[in-house]
């Protein structure tokens, strides 16, 4: 039996369910993009290979320690969760009040350059998520005229900053962009 794990397996659901240790089933629910989401067990049996019935039996083992929450939604349907300390700091954000998510994935950004300019377009990156988190319906024209100014990265026009920052920004947790003409910018994380 592996680290983690001190229930025995209920007889039948095979080797394959002790090859998993409790803390690789919450490392699923911890690295996704979206800690808000809930997972269902297929989420959990494509991402561990595993089988239905592995994912079920750690899942709810997971519950039963407090560690995850469940739900039933529809006929058949379940979800799970980590829950959210009551009292407590939010555990989505960091000390600086950032869902660690972002960060990730700022990191993880398309942008041009290295060292230095890099990290300068990492945080023209931030400011532009900050923006639309505080201003959730901002126009395109809105974010050039707050934040290029203070976060020019580099770039000498709006237009070229605008040209690296969009994208990056579109691949953000809780962003969506409307198609209308005027380019619309949601912030949709709450």
């Amino acid at each position: 039996m592996n680290a983690g794990d001190t229930a025995a397996e209920p007889p039948g659901t095979g080797s394959t369910a002790s090859e998993f240790p409790l803390d690789a089933v919450l490392s699923v629910f911890r690295s996704r993009a979206d800690p808000a989401r809930p997972l269902t067990a297929n989420d959990v049996m494509e991402e561990l290979d595993c089988s239905r019935r592995t994912a079920h039996n750690k899942l709810n083992e997971l519950v039963e320690r407090g560690h995850l929450a469940t739900r039933k939604v529809g006929a058949r349907g379940r979800v799970w969760w980590v829950p959210m300390e009551s009292g407590g700091a939010d555990p989505r954000f960091d000390a600086a009040g950032r869902e660690p998510s972002v960060d990730a994935e700022i990191e993880r950004a398309d942008l041009p350059g290295s060292g230095e300019t890099l990290e300068r377009r990492r945080e023209a990156l931030r400011a532009a998520y900050d923006y639309l988190s505080e201003h959730p319906d901002a126009s395109t024209a809105a974010i050039l005229e707050e934040v290029f100014p203070e976060h020019p990265a580099g770039y000498e026009t709006a237009d070229e900053w605008w040209e690296h920052i969009e994208p990056a920004l579109k691949d953000l947790p809780n962003v969506d962009v409307a198609d209308d003409r005027d380019h619309a910018w949601h912030y949709v994380g709450g």
